[in-house]
């Protein structure tokens, strides 16, 4: 499980990029662990119990992330993937455990 710990994020400078993979409209808001797609790539699942109308579901998903990572929703930012399910998120002034303390946090 290492390499997929590690495949959904990468360094950009000083700041993590995060690969995700969101699940609106879902029971409960939450991080679930690394998942493989299809493609080959590695994403972190979530899920928001927000619509995805009107950028809520993508603010939700900000706000539990920075909830998990313990650090205010500022520092975070939505890179690309604003009307996808695959997105990525920008943290600046990141945790040096940031992925580990994601993966964990099922």
């Amino acid at each position: 499980m290492s390499s997929a710990t590690e495949a959904f994020w990468r360094l950009d400078g000083a700041d993590i990029l995060l690969s995700l993979r969101l699940t609106p409209k879902s029971s409960r808001d939450g991080l679930e662990g690394p998942e493989s797609l299809s493609d080959g790539r590695v994403v972190l699942k979530a899920r928001v119990r927000a619509v995805p109308e009107d950028g809520k579901a993508n603010e939700a998903l900000l706000k539990l992330l920075a909830k998990a990572i313990g650090c205010p929703r500022s520092h975070l930012s939505l890179e690309s993937g604003a009307t996808s399910r695959i997105k990525v998120v920008r943290v600046t002034k990141a945790r040096s455990d940031l992925p580990t303390l994601l993966a964990a946090s099922k």
